[in-house]
């Protein structure tokens, strides 16, 4: 397994992209809470 934060890896090719998940949730009147996770990829 690779963990990066970059868009690329040096040398490889993203063969498909798995998902990725955002959320959000408002809170009170004027608050909005967001998070995010990663997208997983298959490397070609």
């Amino acid at each position: 397994m690779i963990l990066t934060t970059t868009q690329t890896i040096e040398g490889r090719s993203i063969a498909a992209y798995q998902g990725i998940d955002i959320d959000y949730e408002i809170i009170g009147d004027s608050m909005m809470m967001v998070s995010v996770s990663g997208t997983a990829v298959r490397l070609a």
